[in-house]
């Protein structure tokens, strides 16, 4: 399976993922959605919390709609966290 077949991953994420060295299925699985989020922002400092929840839905095999809002809130605190660490 490729990137582009997973729930919430278009060309431009897929490209993106490649961009920072995330190029199958299995590494995104293995890095698991913080992660692959930390290495997305080393080259786009402007990544937004809708990636998170993307990379998180595509994990998950569900559009990130559709969340568990517990999982939802955690992704929320660290996406906070990393951009405003006071």
């Amino acid at each position: 399976m490729k990137l582009i077949n997973l729930p919430n991953i278009g060309k431009i994420l897929e490209g993106r993922l490649f961009e920072v060295g995330i190029d199958t299925v299995e590494e995104l699985f293995a890095l698991g959605s913080k992660k692959a989020f930390m290495k997305l922002v080393t080259k786009d400092s402007e990544a937004c919390i809708s990636m998170i929840y993307s990379l998180e839905g595509a994990i998950q095999g569900i559009r990130w709609h559709d969340l568990d809002p517990i999982k939802r809130e955690e992704l929320k605190k660290f996406y906070f966290m990393w951009r405003d660490p006071k």
